[in-house]
């Protein structure tokens, strides 16, 4: 697990660190960079602190999944995150 993030979410906001892409196929195919996936798998690296009455339910650490097309991409400290409301988290892991 990287070093803990100077960035900390604010209200139901979470900060998760994208899975890296598929390579390769079952079957062996190599996949070139123009037709992969976006992930939809990562780990959250901060969590803010919830709403008034609803806090948080994923922790530092949790393996979830996400829409496809959830989140904002953000760069923290050299390193590529994506910033999303808990609400877009889909499962935990």
């Amino acid at each position: 697990m990287a070093d803990k993030l100077k960035v900390t979410p604010l209200h139901d906001r979470v900060i998760v660190k994208a899975e890296a892409a598929e390579e390769k196929t079952a079957g062996g195919i190599i996949i070139p960079d123009t037709a992969k996936e976006k992930p939809q798998r990562g780990t959250v690296v901060a969590a803010g602190p919830g709403k008034k009455d609803e806090p948080v339910t994923v922790k530092v650490g949790d393996s979830v999944l996400y829409g496809k097309y959830a989140g904002t991409e953000i760069q923290v400290e050299g390193g590529d995150y994506l910033i999303m409301r808990e609400s877009d988290i889909l499962a935990i892991i």
